[in-house]
């Protein structure tokens, strides 16, 4: 999986938001800013991030995700 990918699964999931996307191919970080955060706690954001890229991690196309994500 490229980071192009996951940032553009990222984006399609969170409309509107602003993302960074650094990895290997199967380990990968993310940025991801968005006004969708504003008012949840940290689990809540880790959740919406991690439930746009779900069915990749389940097939382990993708292994490994951390975020790193902040309300505007």
């Amino acid at each position: 999986m490229e980071t192009e990918e996951v940032k553009r699964l990222i984006e399609v999931g969170i409309p509107g938001s602003q993302v960074t996307v650094t990895g290997d191919g199967r380990h990968f970080e993310a940025l991801v800013i968005s006004g969708l955060f504003a008012g949840k706690t940290p689990l809540q954001k880790q959740r919406m991030v991690m439930d746009t890229v779900r069915p990749q991690l389940e097939s382990e196309e993708l292994h490994a995700l951390s975020i790193k994500a902040l309300a505007l």
